[in-house]
């Protein structure tokens, strides 16, 4: 287990829809464990392997950021989702960014776990925001997709001001 460096905005590959993971082996235990580590090095409360470079649908989630209660989801389908919430967003790909986002307030998410054993999870509040988030990550998106156009060209006018300078 190490932690591993972060990739950042613009890196291409969190822009790319993560590959399933089709043989579970102990090489992707340890990705789940350098995820586990990396996301804890760096306060995060989820992680997903294209953050870390791997092109693979796996993520860690651990809202409570109490050791012991991690959850590892590999292959995640988005099942049933119901309600809406925002909450303000950041991400460790797209360092002092924080903006408020709307998803779904409960979630059912089918998977695997690390070792490729059937995985549902069921959720809300906190943890269902997190779900989202990272499944986002597997599909090439980032939380500042789903702001609405005038917030997201907010965010991009500060950095083409300082371009032009």
């Amino acid at each position: 287990m190490s932690v591993q460096p972060l990739c950042h905005e613009p890196h291409p590959l969190l822009r790319r829809h993560a590959r399933p993971i089709e043989r579970f082996s102990k090489e992707i235990r340890w990705l789940a464990a350098d995820l586990l580590e990396t996301m804890y090095a760096h306060e995060g409360v989820g992680l997903a392997a294209p953050q870390i470079g791997c092109d693979v649908r796996l993520f860690v989630a651990n809202p409570s950021r109490r050791r012991g209660r991690e959850l590892v989801v590999a292959n995640p389908v988005m099942g049933v989702t119901a309600g809406r919430t925002a909450i303000v967003e950041g991400c460790l790909s797209v360092p002092n960014v924080w903006e408020r986002v709307r998803r779904s307030a409960r979630v059912r998410m089918v998977g695997q776990d690390a070792r490729g054993d059937p995985l549902v999870v069921e959720a809300e509040g906190l943890l269902a925001i997190v779900l989202q988030h990272e499944q986002d990550h597997l599909e090439g998106r980032l939380f500042l997709d789903r702001l609405p156009w005038c917030r997201r060209w907010r965010l991009q006018t500060p950095r083409a001001a300082a371009g032009q300078r």
